[in-house]
């Protein structure tokens, strides 16, 4: 009889256990699923004549926050879980990071000076901060907010982007018309590669076969098997901001000296559309899906909404002064 209620005993707690199980697995993969979706709706605009960054719900295209970091905000980046973004400020040599959940400012990390570009491995752990006026990459441990190395690069390096992998960091050096390759396992540049004049943006494709740098006039397509430029497409005057679409398939530029957006199939490397979008075009990025490009103008104090089907601009969303959103402003969906 013992045994007998022994083993009811068990048996009862068996089921006790699968249904909690199956009642709260559902649950869990639900919230893991919002909080996904939560994470890539947002764009973040550093306004760079402010001290502000605004927050775009990119489901409704309005701006839903203002956020203070300081002076001069310019480079921006959201992490892969999109629980945290990073704000370079050119004018205090500092970055800030952002809590998504809050919008508010819970951290400010000593950098080197003047930096701009910023971007986060595809862990999370790290952040790699290009510092104009140091001629300096730091790299900043996302768990302490700590700088942990600093990486000597090319004269006046801009623009900074990550591969796929977290292997590799590729930074434009502005005033040495090159691209500077940092190996991420030694915090140590270990190729320069020659592009064309005055190099800016930098973007890497999904495959991290092929790096986009925006020069003077034109592109510069990197194989980065090679380490080698195999192709140059001549896009608008002063191309700053650059992005490839969530499929690999386009590459948008966004040319600040004739308020324009050329739009470059990657399979030919052809500018296929040129897109009239207004003054002074920035920094650029795409919704998760692919369905929408977010573009900065700077003295128009707007971003421009582009329906990606048609290449076109559908909306507008007024954000600050002189918004800029140099870097990956939108969180992404592949977590």
């Amino acid at each position: 009889m013992k045994m007998n209620k022994k083993l009811c005993s068990i048996a009862l707690t068996s089921i006790a256990i699968v249904l909690f199980l199956i009642l709260t697995l559902p649950t869990t993969s639900a919230a893991t699923e919002q909080n996904t979706a939560s994470a890539a709706k947002y764009a973040y605009i550093t306004n760079s004549g402010s001290t502000t960054v605004s927050v775009i719900d990119i489901t409704t295209n309005k701006v839903t926050a203002k956020i203070n970091v300081g002076k001069q905000p310019y480079g921006v980046a959201v992490n892969p879980a999109g629980t945290k973004v990073y704000v370079s400020k050119d004018k205090s040599g500092s970055v800030s990071v952002i809590d998504t959940a809050t919008n508010q400012v819970t951290a400010t990390v000593k950098v080197g000076k003047h930096p701009w570009g910023v971007a986060v491995s595809p862990d999370g752990t790290r952040v790699y901060v290009v510092n104009e006026g140091s001629k300096t990459v730091s790299v900043i441990d996302t768990e302490k907010n700590k700088v942990t190395a600093t990486v000597t690069v090319g004269k006046y390096p801009c623009g900074v982007a990550v591969n796929p992998e977290g292997t590799k960091v590729y930074v434009t050096n502005t005033l040495a018309n090159t691209v500077s390759v940092i190996d991420t396992a030694k915090n140590k540049a270990t190729a320069t590669i020659k592009v064309g004049n005055l190099p800016t943006g930098v973007a890497v494709n999904p495959e991290g076969t092929r790096v986009y740098v925006t020069n003077e006039y034109d592109i510069s397509v990197i194989d980065t098997a090679k380490n080698k430029v195999t192709a140059t497409i001549k896009v608008g005057k002063y191309p700053w901001g650059v992005a490839v679409n969530p499929a690999g398939t386009k590459v948008y530029v966004a040319n600040y000296g004739d308020g324009t957006i050329s739009v470059i199939n990657t399979a030919t490397n052809k500018v296929t559309d040129t897109s009239k979008v207004g003054s002074c075009p920035f920094g650029v990025a795409f919704s998760p899906d692919g369905t929408k490009a977010y573009v900065a103008k700077e003295t128009s104090g707007a971003v421009s909404v582009i329906n990606t089907a048609t290449n076109k601009a559908t909306a507008k969303v007024w954000v600050g002064k002189k918004p800029v959103a140099f870097g990956q402003f939108i969180g992404s969906a592949a977590i």
